[in-house]
């Protein structure tokens, strides 16, 4: 083993084994299921600020979104970013505390319970919004077990298979001991990770090439590479324009953010509701330069390749990995820091795959098997039931990882969509519309789901107008069904609306 695979090894371990520590410390404080899934509601402003963030995020950010740029330019990455900058901040500003507040009312500690307490529907909205938590966070789980194995397979050549599978079990370990309050403190030091990752990666880039005009050197010429209204085609450097439709259309991924799982547990476990206008404002500051910085990084990537300092890339995803391999090269120091920047790509996909875990499990222990199936568990079997659900899931999540050739990018877009779609509109209405009902809910969750597979496999490959990102048509169809079955069917119960009202009290 050379000395800079040495470096970037003791910095991945250190690293691991803070996480799995984290999850011990925690693993004794939770006695009851509310702590393992909610952490009791105790989380300070900025943990839920940056665990919300780091959750969201994903490998995506340090892998899939500079891998488009690398590819296409500016426009596809920038309209993608510009979407989820906007759904950020308009998610902690209309839904965070209302949602905190209603779910404590109501008694609720998982999304599906929610839905069915607001509602008064404890069987079947539940069941319906916890099957659809595991469809969609089963392959959203898979696809950052996936990012893991490309990463040590890149590094060190490594099995990708047996790469993938060994990060799998550190994320279930340390998400299985400390359940809540472990994931959420470890995305919280994994968001300071990512961020210093980010810095490294886009000064050493720089630098490389001769600063930002050695940057425009490489790319200014290519047509379509720095607008924001087009898009690159490598292979004839020709511009594709981008239509008003493929803008709305990405810009659209903003959506998603009403219905994430991840991210909404976030809101409503902070301890204090007053503390979340900080927590917004933080949480919304970095989402924005990270974002920024990441589209930067693939537009740095290209000119690096087109420089010499790193290869042209077949697997445009890894472009991080591949600076961060030859910085390592320049000594121990340096590849100790490319160590960091490679645990920055594995806490961005641990951190998301933790809450994912967290709410898949919840879904099969919590929301099926007590709610639906109505068994009476003891709050020890609940614990040791939640944890099973966790390790069975990921055993799922790794099946389906075990194909090296998934994109992180496709699997996290249609997961997102999945539940921008099926959860957002219901989360919207249920929040906002006191004449909304468990019908309206149950239908508007049905057709968004069903609209975003007809879409995508359907209408979505014809191409022209109808090649639009599934989320959008599917979170109308949505939000037409609620409002329009709700109306044709008897009005909420005076219970349901008197608490609806009592809100506003609070």
């Amino acid at each position: 083993m050379t000395t800079s695979e040495i470096g970037i090894l003791i910095a991945i371990i250190v690293y691991m084994v803070g996480v799995v520590g984290i999850g011990v410390y925690f693993a004794k404080k939770n006695s009851t299921t509310n702590d393992f899934y909610l952490g009791g509601r105790k989380l300070g402003p900025l943990v839920t600020a940056m665990s919300a963030e780091a959750s969201d995020m994903s490998s995506w950010l340090l892998m899939g979104l500079p891998g488009v740029a690398y590819v296409t330019g500016v426009c596809d990455a920038f309209w993608t970013a510009a979407g989820l900058a906007v759904g950020t901040y308009v998610n902690w500003l209309i839904v965070a505390k209302r949602l905190r507040t209603y779910s404590d009312v109501c008694s609720a500690i998982t999304i599906p319970d929610f839905f069915a307490n607001r509602y008064r529907d404890p069987k079947m909205l539940k069941c319906v919004s916890a099957i659809i938590i595991i469809i969609f966070f089963v392959p959203y789980t898979a696809s950052g077990f996936a990012a893991c194995g490309k990463l040590f397979n890149s590094l060190f050549g490594v099995d990708y298979l047996t790469a993938m599978i060994i990060s799998a079990i550190v994320i279930v370990a340390y998400t299985t001991l400390g359940g809540f309050l472990a994931a959420s403190t470890s995305d919280f030091i994994q968001s300071i990770i990512m961020s210093i990752a980010l810095v490294i990666v886009l000064s050493y880039g720089i630098i490389s090439v001769g600063g930002f005009d050695g940057v425009v050197a490489h790319v200014g010429d290519l047509k379509g590479f720095l607008s924001i209204t087009s898009t690159h085609d490598g292979a004839t450097n020709a511009a594709t324009p981008y239509s008003v439709l493929s803008i709305a259309s990405t810009l659209a991924w903003g959506l998603g953010y009403f219905g994430m799982p991840h991210i909404l547990l976030r809101f409503m476990a902070i301890e204090d509701t007053k503390k979340l206008k900080l927590s917004k404002r933080v949480a919304s500051v970095w989402v924005v330069i990270s974002m920024s910085v990441a589209v930067s990084i693939g537009i740095i990537g290209y000119a690096m390749s087109a420089e010499g300092v790193i290869p042209n890339l077949k697997d445009s995803e890894t472009i991080i990995v591949q600076i961060a391999h030859v910085l390592s090269t320049h000594g121990i120091i340096f590849a100790i820091i490319a160590g960091v920047i490679l645990a920055g790509i594995l806490a961005s996909t641990m951190s998301t795959s933790d809450s994912q875990l967290l709410a898949a499990s919840s879904s099969v222990s919590e929301n099926l098997l007590e709610g639906v199936l109505s068994l009476n568990l003891s709050s020890g079997v609940k614990i040791v039931v939640a944890r099973g659900s966790v390790i069975i899931i990921s055993i799922i999540a790794m099946f389906l990882a075990s194909n090296p050739n998934s994109s992180v990018f496709q699997i996290v877009s249609f997961a997102w969509a999945g539940f921008g779609a099926t959860f957002g509109p219901v989360m919207l209405f249920a929040l906002f519309w006191k004449r909304s009902n468990k019908y309206g809910a149950i239908s508007g969750m049905v057709a968004g789901g069903i609209m975003i597979f007809v879409w995508k496999f359907l209408v979505r490959p014809m191409g022209g107008v109808l090649g639009i990102y599934e989320l959008l048509p599917a979170f109308i169809v949505a939000s037409i069904f609620i409002v329009v079955v709700s109306l044709l069917t008897p009005a909420p119960e005076k219970e349901i609306v008197d608490e609806f009202e009592s809100i506003k009290n609070y």
